[in-house]
């Protein structure tokens, strides 16, 4: 049980660290909070520069495939893994250090799920670049892709169906559906901003 909370707590405060945050502000000086949407994340950081944009999802990635790397290492069993990428992904959106305001944990959930369904996130990274390469709406892209992505990880051959991982892999699911609430607003109401990305 302490090896189980240690996971935990590790992959919660790895996925808090708010790279987005701290990348706008040491490059460009800005409060990457008080632009665009607000958000801490990859897209929005993006609209101030293309290159931190980028480095900030890989970034966010990482720190979750981190988290669940470690898992792995002190304690493989799959419903411990998911546990620890829906700790990492639920620090990436409530961040201890920015008062619980964090992002929406797309990229956090991307790396943390890579190590557990692959093939199931490949399909669904997929989806994500089929939506925003015909709509032009990330948004739209990303939930489309985290609602499909359960689904794929359960009914996948071979992948390993553990009840208890699967229902955290679908609550980490409709926490990061449930961030995009405003998003689904613009979407239905058709005032959703098309993704644009600009050079830095």
């Amino acid at each position: 049980m302490g090896r189980i909370l240690f996971i935990a707590a590790a992959s919660y405060l790895l996925g808090s660290i708010p790279f987005g945050y701290l990348l706008v502000r040491a490059f460009r000086g800005e409060d990457v909070r008080r632009t665009g949407s607000g958000n801490i994340g990859a897209t929005n950081v993006a609209r101030s520069s293309a290159a931190l944009g980028v480095l900030t999802l890989l970034l966010d990635a990482l720190k979750g495939l981190a988290a669940v790397a470690l898992a792995r290492v002190l304690f493989p069993q799959t419903s411990v893994l998911a546990l620890a990428a829906f700790c990492a992904i639920l620090g990436h959106i409530f961040p201890l250090w920015l008062k619980f305001r964090g992002g929406k944990g797309v990229a956090t959930g991307l790396g943390a799920f890579t190590l557990l369904a692959p093939k199931a996130i490949l399909v669904a990274v997929a989806i994500f670049v089929a939506v925003v390469l015909i709509f032009r709406y990330v948004s739209l892209g990303s939930i489309l892709a985290v609602a499909f992505f359960p689904l794929l990880a359960w009914f996948w051959p071979g992948h390993d169906r553990d009840p208890l991982a699967a229902a955290l892999i679908v609550a980490a699911s409709l926490l990061i559906i449930a961030r995009h609430h405003e998003n689904i607003r613009r979407l239905r109401a058709g005032t959703e901003n098309r993704s644009h990305w600009r050079r830095s």
